[in-house]
Parts: C-alpha cells; sequence; structure tokens
C-alpha cells in the first residue's frame, strides 16, 4: 500500500474536523505556553480590578475627609481655639461630623516620622478633623467663610495632593495591565503560529493528499483553525482555573493587612475569567487559520 493510500485510509476513517491527528506529543508544550499565557493575563486582570477597587476606596476616603489647622489668637490655647473651631464646622451644611484632635493624639500621628527624640521640642499643629457628607459635601470655601466669620485663624487641607497621586497610580496600574493584555496576546499569536508552521510541515503528506483529492486552501485552514482553537481553549480553561486557584488561596488564608488594603479580591472578579478560554481560542484560531492560509499561497477569504 502507498503512502497515498494509507493517508486516504486514515482520513476516511476521520470525520470532517478530524482530518488531523487528536492528539500529538509534540503540542504538549505548546499546551503548556499558552496555560502559564493564560495565567498571567487572568491574574492581571484580577489586579486591574483589586487595585482600581482600592484606588476608589482610597479616593473616596480621601475626598470624604478635610484636616483643618486652626492658629490660637489672644490668650486662648490651641485646644480651646481647636474645640471652637470644631463646633463652628460641625454647623455647617454638608459637614457629618468635625473632631479636634487631641494634641496627644497628633503627636502619635508624627512620632513614627520623626520619632521621640525631636518631638518634645516642636510645636503641636492645633488639627481639626472634618467628615464630610459623600452626598452633598460643602466646598472647602464654606468652611473657611464660616471660621472666618467666627474670627477663627485656620488653614484648610482637603488632600488633593494626596488624591492626585492616588489617582496618577491607579491609572498608571491600568495601562500597565493594559500593555501587559496586549503584549501576552501578541505572544499567544506568535506562539500558536510558529506551532501552525510546524504542524503544517509535519502533516505535509495529509495536505497533499487533501489537495488532490480537491480540497481547497481554505477548507485545510479550517482543519488547522478548528484544531488549534480547541487545544487553546482547553489551555485557556487551565490557565483561568490556575488563576482563580491563586486568587482564592490569597483570599481563603488572609495575607497580610497590608497586601489586603493594596489588593482586596472579591469573588465576584472571578467572573472576568470566564472570557479568557475564548478570547484564546479565538486568537488562536484567527492565528493559525490566516498562516495556514498564507503558507498554501492562497489568498484570506
Amino acid at each position: 500500500m502507498s503512502a497515498v493510500d494509507t493517508v486516504l485510509s486514515k482520513l476516511s476513517q476521520a470525520g470532517t474536523r478530524n482530518l488531523l491527528p487528536a492528539q500529538d506529543e509534540r503540542e504538549v508544550a505548546l499546551h503548556y505556553v499558552i496555560a502559564v499565557l493564560c495565567v498571567l493575563a487572568c491574574l492581571a486582570g484580577l489586579v486591574v480590578l483589586a487595585s482600581g477597587r482600592a484606588a476608589d476606596g482610597w479616593s473616596r476616603d480621601i475626598r470624604a475627609e478635610v484636616t483643618i489647622q486652626v492658629r490660637p489668637s489672644g490668650l486662648e490655647t490651641g485646644s480651646v481655639a481647636a474645640a471652637k473651631a470644631a463646633e463652628v464646622l460641625a454647623g455647617v451644611k454638608g459637614v457629618s461630623e468635625a473632631v479636634a484632635i487631641e494634641p496627644e493624639k497628633a503627636k502619635a500621628l508624627i512620632k513614627p516620622w520623626l520619632g521621640d527624640a525631636i518631638l518634645d521640642d516642636l510645636p503641636i499643629p492645633n488639627l481639626v478633623e472634618v467628615r464630610l457628607d459623600p452626598k452633598t459635601p460643602p466646598r472647602p470655601r464654606a468652611l473657611m467663610d464660616a471660621l472666618a466669620t467666627n474670627g477663627i485663624d485656620a488653614s484648610l487641607d482637603d488632600h488633593s495632593v494626596w488624591l492626585k497621586d492616588v489617582e496618577q497610580s491607579a491609572l498608571t496600574i491600568r495601562l500597565l495591565s493594559l500593555g501587559i493584555f496586549v503584549i501576552i496576546g501578541s505572544a499567544t499569536a506568535a506562539v500558536v503560529g510558529f506551532a501552525t508552521r510546524a504542524s503544517l510541515t509535519a502533516r505535509a503528506d495529509v495536505v497533499d493528499v487533501l489537495s488532490l483529492c480537491g480540497a481547497t486552501d481554505i477548507f485545510i485552514a479550517e482543519r488547522f483553525q478548528y484544531r488549534f482553537a480547541r487545544m487553546a481553549f482547553q489551555s485557556g480553561l487551565f490557565g483561568a482555573i490556575a488563576a482563580a486557584a491563586v486568587m482564592a488561596i490569597i483570599k481563603v488564608t488572609g495575607s497580610s493587612q497590608s497586601f489586603t488594603l493594596a489588593l482586596p479580591f472579591s469573588w465576584f472578579d472571578l467572573l472576568i475569567l470566564t472570557p479568557c478560554p475564548v478570547l484564546v481560542a479565538v486568537i488562536a484560531g484567527i492565528t493559525a487559520r490566516m498562516v495556514t492560509v498564507r503558507l498554501l499561497g492562497h489568498p484570506r477569504s
């Protein structure tokens, strides 16, 4: 029996979409590489959601508070001036609460930065912590006007510098994650393209017989498209499951508080992993089709 007859015999026993061997040991490494790429992509997506949630929470907390520094006048003490300012600010529309910070508490806030050595030699500022109504927050000008009307010398810090830094950091993380997605997508396409070339070369006899039987280049390309799309879907599924397991371990084991504050994962974040197998299958299928058609010398259609 000739090689052509052998190939025809195998083809006659195969389904329309299963003209290629169902399994190839040479593609085990490809499975692994695609799965790893999917794990990285899924983890990047989870980090985007968690970091965005953290940044939104920090921004919301920063916007919900302002700090007033009160400078005592005349013979009044700093504590008395701060208490007076807190009472005035509590009556401003849109202020939920105004509390004068005790000197000992202010020292405790400064201590980690300056230490005990020079803390006693520094004047402690008289601060008032003002919590704003998130629905109808007052303008900074309204707070300052209320203090000026009552003869209180003070300055306001709305933490805009910190807010700008938080928002800039969140934007940077999102852009980096988007870049990671693009890199991983292009890497997946490159890997599948290389594998398609190798597969097409290894199965040159099957391709030749199909051509002799009247199969068009598009028909042959569809066989490779289906094969690599199915393989990529399986690898993407494994990758998504692995990424979900990593997130679940982090969330269940309850990592350090600082890590939780930086990346507050939610169980609903797992929903973004569901499109991963389909997306990687689409990338692999399109790439395999384009590469096969180009190698067979037929214009895409």
